[in-house]
């Protein structure tokens, strides 16, 4: 009876131990571990890993290869993640492939990727450092879905609030009703059509009086282009410039001869005094004005025919203008 209980304690022992080692058989094989093949090690570094754990798979291009052998933290804002990958896929990953980190489908598992770069470069080596590619990664993506959901909130609010007062709004819904309103705009339009119209005709006009100026034609083009004509023009002004200040060198004189006068006529004693008492004098004095005023208004008379000449018009006007500002 002893004899029997020790065989059913050790059958027992023998059964279980063979379940333990089917189990990790089992479970090795599940996590595409190389147990009975080679395998070599990997690593890349990640500001975060988003829930990456130990076990988890990694492909290469999309075919199983590996899976996460370790995850320690280097420091506040790196992370190191070790991956055993199959020495059967070590002859195509090269020292420049990306690592990233994704998900099995929508709510799956977390998961390594592998993706070869375009670029030539050296295959890896056991223990390399692989470069690492950040992905957009579903938190990150529910985030801003959630983010965008309350802004659509405030938006249909805002939209509701707005056509809310355009359907309470009489004076809008008395402008809708009014059937005047749109023959006013098609009249407004029309108006301005004949404006813009106008404006065209007005800058093609403008630009046939430019064209002419530019070849010579009209009066404007032969002052432009006449060197003769602007010479004489030039001299005429001159003139008018030189007579202009003999008038005001004449003026100061009478001005001064005037004053003068006063003084002597104020003394009673004076040259001028004896001359007023003088009657002859006094007339040919009287004669002499007479001829004085003639030339001057003769003078004025040539100063106004000189106004009114088209080479000098614009001068005149140009002077006019001045003096009022």
């Amino acid at each position: 009876m002893a004899k029997q209980t020790i065989s059913n304690i050790k059958l027992g022992a023998f059964v279980t131990a063979g379940l333990l080692v089917l189990i990790y058989s089992l479970y090795t094989i599940g996590k595409n571990s190389s147990y009975f093949g080679g395998s070599f090690r990997l690593r890349a570094r990640f500001h975060s890993v988003n829930g990456l754990m130990k076990g988890n798979n990694v492909r290469f291009s999309g075919i199983q290869a590996g899976n996460v052998k370790d995850i320690s933290i280097i420091s506040d804002t790196l992370i190191e993640v070790t991956m055993v990958i199959d020495e059967n896929t070590k002859k195509f990953i090269r020292k420049n492939a990306l690592v990233s980190i994704g998900s099995e489908g929508l709510m799956g598992n977390k998961v390594v990727n592998i993706e070869p770069n375009s670029l030539p470069a050296p295959l890896a080596d056991d223990n390399d450092i692989l470069l690492t590619a950040n992905k957009v990664n579903l938190d990150n993506m529910l985030a801003t879905l959630d983010k965008t959901n309350m802004n659509l909130v405030v938006i249909s609010e805002d939209l509701k609030e707005t056509m809310h007062k355009i359907n309470n709004s009489k004076m809008l819904w008395t402008i809708l009703d009014d059937t005047t309103l749109s023959s006013d705009i098609r009249n407004t339009f029309a108006d301005l059509r004949k404006a813009g119209e106008h404006i065209n005709t007005m800058a093609a006009n403008l630009d046939g009086i430019i064209t002419q100026t530019s070849n010579g034609d009209g009066t404007l083009g032969l002052l432009l282009k006449d060197t003769a004509t602007a010479n004489r023009l030039k001299h005429a002004i001159i003139q008018v410039n030189n007579a202009s200040d003999e008038m005001n060198a004449v003026t100061t004189r009478i001005n001064n001869i005037v004053t003068g006068v006063q003084d002597d006529l104020s003394k009673r004693d004076g040259i001028v005094s004896n001359l007023l008492r003088d009657t002859a004098m006094t007339n040919q004095l009287r004669n002499s004005l007479n001829n004085i005023e003639k030339g001057t208004a003769s003078f004025d008379e040539d100063m106004k025919a000189l106004q009114h000449n088209f080479l000098l018009r614009r001068y005149f006007k140009k002077k006019e203008k001045e003096k009022k500002h």
